[in-house]
């Protein structure tokens, strides 16, 4: 199995993976919100010398692009995108929506529903094989209810018919199931405005 580095800052938690022949090594911080600038690479490189993995071996690097934290999402990308230019390696994309979808197990269509915060959420629907069926949305909680889907994502989530799955657990299987499709330009995915935007359009 190809070698590679993955992380996934896009929440308050930070996970990191790397892969190297048939082992791998997943280091997932639950709670480490506004921190990931000061312990990422310290965990990269707490991954990598688990691994025995350098990252002149990787045949590629991946993040997960969002949506999520807007900072959290641009700490992690331009960190990987690092490693990328300084190896002269490929990147592979997971949106925050694969990283949940490529996991399920679903014999019917389904839904990934992630914390937008103020009672919304960001949405996106998938074939039960994972191939998404929709474009990401920005929803209220009811819409979401009203697609009558059965529900997936990685938070406690106050919705109905909806099960959690561990995110940490998950990004593994997100980058190997992404890598099979190719290599991708990593490029954030926001769904929405930022706070700071949609205030500056407010008001220009």
């Amino acid at each position: 199995m190809t070698d590679f580095l993955a992380v996934d800052t896009s929440s308050k938690y930070l996970t990191v993976v790397a892969r190297k022949g048939g082992s791998t090594v997943i280091n997932h911080l639950p709670e480490c919100a506004m921190r990931h600038s000061v312990i990422l690479m310290d965990e990269i490189n707490k991954t990598l010398k688990e691994a025995a993995l350098s990252p002149d071996e990787c045949a590629f690097f991946a993040a997960v692009t969002g949506p999520g934290s807007f900072t959290g999402i641009r700490i992690g990308l331009s960190t990987i995108k690092g490693f990328c230019v300084a190896t002269g390696k490929p990147s592979v994309a997971v949106t925050s929506f694969g990283l949940i979808a490529y996991n399920v197990k679903s014999s019917s269509p389904f839904g990934v529903a992630i914390d937008a915060m103020h009672g919304h959420y960001y949405f996106q629907t998938f074939s039960p094989g994972g191939e998404s069926l929709s474009n990401p949305a920005y929803l209220t909680g009811d819409e979401v209810q009203n697609s009558g889907m059965p529900l997936y994502g990685f938070e406690e989530l106050p919705l109905k018919n909806y099960t959690r799955l561990n995110a940490g657990n998950c990004l593994q299987g997100a980058v190997m199931r992404a890598a099979q499709k190719g290599f991708s330009p990593l490029a954030a995915l926001y769904v929405r405005k930022s706070q700071a935007e949609a205030a500056r359009d407010a008001h220009p």
